[in-house]
């Protein structure tokens, strides 16, 4: 029997992070060709994760280019996979989450009747701008899927809520597989300032900050209460990956670029950065990967901004809104700086968003759609 070819289709680092132990998983089954597709919508930032998960791109449209905006990235992203889908013919499409790429990835596919898999689907906050352009790309590439991979039952609610029925499994979220191959109790940092890091005297804040819709005065209100941290708190250090778009780096190393307790490195490789999360006390970050990734590791997440669509973490615990006030944030934080009973409510709660096995139920719902396997995957459960 010919072996199902599947495509997987990403361009950006968080993407890449999330798909690298799903594409393994595919490389692996005998019933699947397994192809990789990268848009290189993030250039530098992807390739790091393709080194470390020792991916080789079967096709690479390197569309980056200085200042690009949202519809350059969509249009040559769409003419590339275009073309590419004319040639290769994949049974099935996979796409991931919510980026630029997502949406022209399935768009590519939809126009050549392709079928298309969505990991990590269902994912709503009900704003469609908020968190921009992610909110609506992910909408409208729940309409364009046949198969929707949903981490949560939650999102696999929001799905039928807007009438989608059929093509539903809930696998857990890939990130966790992708922790699990990452992080190790005796990791040695690569990163010399991360080597010298006094983990056993201060209290090390990992915060990440990027979101265009916190560009501006939300930003300037984050950086606010990361220097009244710095202040109050003696034993306190930041540790801040900065992403590279001047909106958000110049900021950044404006206020915080002198200070002697406030780390600032370039966008940092996943296994460092995976493995300082896994040591810092706490995390602050208006990122929606590390919601799902710091509290599989025990750390407490203060999510820097107005809502979330991972309410799952909110309901459990593990991760609590902060918004883009200044005062909020500090005192949030202050809260799991000062009250052990607080901190520790948050660290031990149950991680709901995977059990390290996504990929594996993944791979056996496609074998199923196909009429490959007689066995249907069970579904992921939180504990």
């Amino acid at each position: 029997m010919t072996k199902l070819k599947v495509m997987t289709i990403f361009g950006t680092r968080p993407e890449a992070i999330k798909m690298a132990p799903l594409h393994r998983a595919l490389s692996t089954c005998p019933d699947i060709e397994a192809l990789c597709a990268v848009t290189a919508q993030h250039r530098e930032m992807l390739d790091q994760v393709l080194s470390l998960f020792s991916i080789t791109p079967d096709h690479d449209l390197n569309i980056m280019e200085p200042g690009q905006s949202l519809a350059t990235i969509t249009t040559k992203a769409l003419s590339g996979l275009d073309a590419l889908f004319s040639r290769e013919k994949p049974d099935l499409v996979l796409v991931h989450g919510d980026t630029s790429t997502t949406f022209a990835g399935a768009l590519a596919a939809f126009y050549h009747k392709i079928p298309v898999g969505h990991v990590e689907a269902g994912l709503r906050t009900g704003d469609k701008y908020a968190p921009f352009p992610e909110e609506t790309n992910r909408t409208m590439v729940g309409r364009l899927a046949d198969l929707h991979f949903c981490p949560t039952g939650t999102n696999r609610e929001n799905l039928v809520r807007e009438g989608i029925q059929n093509g539903l499994f809930v696998t857990g979220n890939t990130v966790i597989d992708a922790l699990r191959l990452t992080v190790a109790p005796d990791y040695a940092f690569s990163t010399p300032l991360l080597q010298s890091l006094p983990f056993d005297r201060e209290r090390i804040i990992l915060v990440t900050a990027h979101r265009r819709e916190n560009w501006g005065q939300p930003f300037s209100q984050i950086l606010d209460a990361l220097c009244h941290l710095l202040d109050t708190f003696p034993d306190v250090r930041i540790v801040l990956p900065v992403h590279p778009n001047p909106a958000v780096s110049d900021m950044i190393h404006d206020r915080l670029g002198a200070h002697p307790r406030a780390d600032l490195f370039p966008p940092l490789p996943v296994h460092e950065m995976h493995n300082l999360m896994a040591r810092c006390h706490l995390v602050l970050t208006d990122s929606g990967g590390l919601q799902e990734e710091a509290p599989a590791l025990g750390k407490p997440v203060l999510v820097l901004r107005r809502e979330t669509e991972r309410p799952e973490a909110v309901t459990a615990g593990t991760v609590k809104l902060a918004g883009v006030d200044a005062g909020v944030i500090f005192s949030m934080t202050s809260e799991l700086l000062t009250d052990p009973a607080a901190y520790s409510a948050m660290a031990q709660a149950v991680n709901p968003y995977g059990d390290g096995h996504a990929s594996r139920r993944i791979v056996q719902a496609i074998l199923w759609h196909f009429g490959r396997s007689p066995d249907k995957p069970e579904e992921f459960r939180a504990l």
